[in-house]
């Protein structure tokens, strides 16, 4: 059996010149957890090129969705940003990663800290209802560059809250906290530099970083990574994985594309 499936696109959103997703049929054999990234890509030459990339969609939906940057000269998104609707796309048929509420220890408040198209394990993590029943407040912290690049801005905050199913408990539970670094916005920072100066906590009106309630799922750039886990660890926060629960989990499978 090949490790990958051919799978057809089916929309492609460009949200800038430097953002787009897209969304592709899913084999119906194809089985993943909320959060976990798969490896996909184009045949170049015959030979499939890939890259890891978070799954935007739920695991109970019927399409995939995918979350990606341009890199004028990458070698899989200088290509991958022209795909045209009935176009084919290779997918990895082994999910994986260490974003899954399962790898954290229980807690009253998640915490998902994205950067960037690292907002898109988070999307399917955000609609799972299970989320909800294990955490009484689940907070979404979304930084970027430029107010454009705010994706699914509109689906978190006008879309998911009148979700049938969703809805009620996303209305309740879901603080969805978008931040600009470059351009005049109602939130500005970066994301340490708005939990050290704790101006985070006050604008969600939470208490500060708490390792006896609080948990933590971090996915952004390699800098973000580093400074949020060093943050963390000097409040005595543990690092969880696939193996052992810990307070925090971070997705280290990403690199500029």
């Amino acid at each position: 059996m090949s490790a990958f499936n051919e799978e057809r696109v089916l929309t492609v959103h460009h949200w800038t010149d430097r953002l787009f997703s897209f969304t592709t049929t899913r084999d119906p054999s194809l089985r993943f957890s909320n959060g976990h990234f798969t490896m996909i890509g184009l045949r170049v030459n015959d030979k499939p090129l890939l890259r890891a990339y978070s799954i935007v969609s739920a695991n109970y939906e019927e399409h995939l969705e995918f979350l990606s940057i341009k890199v004028e000269d990458g070698p899989l998104t200088s290509r991958l940003q022209h795909i045209k609707v009935g176009d084919s796309i290779v997918v990895g048929r082994k999910p994986t990663g260490t974003l899954l509420i399962d790898y954290l220890l229980p807690g009253k408040r998640l915490y998902m800290f994205s950067s960037g198209t690292g907002l898109a394990p988070f999307l399917s993590v955000i609609r799972d209802p299970e989320t909800y029943e294990k955490f009484e407040e689940v907070i979404l912290v979304h930084g970027v560059r430029e107010v454009a690049e705010l994706a699914y801005h509109d689906y978190l905050t006008q879309t998911l809250p009148q979700h049938e199913l969703l809805g009620e408990m996303v209305s309740k539970q879901l603080k969805y906290y978008p931040t600009v670094t470059r351009e005049a916005y109602k939130n500005t920072g970066r994301i340490t530099t708005l939990i050290e100066s704790g101006k985070l906590f006050s604008d969600l009106d939470v208490p500060a970083l708490n390792r006896e309630q609080d948990r933590i799922m971090i996915c952004g750039s390699p800098g973000m990574l580093r400074d949020l886990k060093t943050m963390l660890e000097e409040r005595s926060f543990n690092e969880g994985n696939t193996s052992k629960p810990g307070d925090f989990v971070i997705e280290r499978a990403f690199a500029e594309q």
